[in-house]
């Protein structure tokens, strides 16, 4: 799988290819705050294949949690690109409403942290839900 995208503004772009390692929704409290209230879809790939073409991200971890995810955005309109987690090295954590095509994503394998999902976030029919990230 080969594909690009970016910011809102254009001031930051992506290329990435490789396997998806996962297709995810995720309502964690985190993911909240940074999408104004619903869950992030994201695409999880590997490190290896995701380069930045276009600008430098900002980045942001939260100091009061142990091992905080480290969020990289454009520094100019804001827009979220990715996330790089602790718990997963060699991945990149890419927010699907940034790719070009976003039809590629065709939905998430599962939900997961849905521990903190709210009464109105959906979850479609028979999707695999976790309380936090299956083992």
């Amino acid at each position: 799988m080969e594909f690009e995208g970016g910011c809102d503004c254009g001031g930051l772009r992506y290329a990435a290819e490789g396997e998806a390692l996962f297709k995810g929704q995720c309502p964690c409290r985190e993911c909240q705050y940074v999408s104004g209230g619903g869950p992030n879809h994201v695409l999880v790939l590997p490190d290896a294949g995701f380069r930045y073409t276009r600008g430098e991200p900002a980045s942001f971890s939260r100091d009061d949690l142990e091992n905080p995810v480290s969020r990289e955005f454009c520094g100019q309109c804001g827009t979220h690109i990715l996330a790089r987690s602790p718990g997963m090295p060699g991945a990149v954590i890419l927010k699907v409403g940034t790719l070009d095509d976003p039809a590629i994503y065709e939905g998430p394998q599962m939900a997961i942290y849905t521990i903190d999902k709210q009464t109105f976030h959906l979850l479609p029919e028979g999707l695999p839900s976790f309380e936090r990230m299956p083992g």
